[in-house]
């Protein structure tokens, strides 16, 4: 189905009703914690799927459509997997916005919680710096982990100068925090 080609009212029923299957999955999912910078670049990406690629997408479909044998096409069957994955995407977005509480930042922290930014030390190494972030927005080669991990979980509720063990999957280690911002 080209969502884009549909008649105007059948997308505003269709709309409604996806809507409607996500208030109700909404109910039952845990809030998904994000800072403003997460929100807002989450926001910004489900826009671009609904306004620029959703059309792209539609538009591949269409010049695929016109091209002729669809049963052997693989531009139609691409432009069909894109879709399917826009689609996917936006709907995954739209229920983790629906359930986001957005961490402010509150200025200078003591004690490791969300939103916090944490040095810790592991032995004689190097110190290492974490931001520590809802699991939709971690990234751990960016310094943003989740509060969801082995050692997001662990830092959380500690302060500058405590040792910390954490249990990893690849087995346990102590680290020590130096500062919490």
């Amino acid at each position: 189905m080209v969502f884009a080609r549909l008649h105007p009212l059948a997308r505003s029923l269709l709309e409604r009703f996806c809507r409607q299957g996500l208030r109700n999955r909404e109910k039952d999912m845990p809030p998904s914690y994000l800072t403003r910078q997460g929100y807002d670049k989450l926001q910004d990406e489900l826009d671009h799927l609904r306004t620029v690629k959703r059309q792209e997408v539609a538009q591949r479909l269409h010049e695929a459509m016109e091209g002729g044998e669809l049963i052997e096409d693989a531009e139609y069957e691409a432009a069909k997997n894109e879709q399917a994955f826009v689609e996917g995407r936006i709907q995954e977005l739209e229920m983790l916005l629906a359930n986001a509480r957005v961490i402010e930042d509150k200025g200078k922290m003591d004690v490791a919680q969300v939103a916090a930014t944490v040095t810790i030390q592991e032995g004689d190494s190097e110190p290492e710096i974490y931001t520590i972030v809802g699991p939709a927005e971690a990234n751990p080669r960016e310094g943003r982990i989740s509060h969801e991990s082995p050692l997001g979980r662990a830092l959380l509720n500690h302060r500058a100068g405590d040792t910390v063990n954490v249990d990893a999957p690849d087995g346990s280690f102590t680290v020590r925090v130096i500062k919490v911002e």
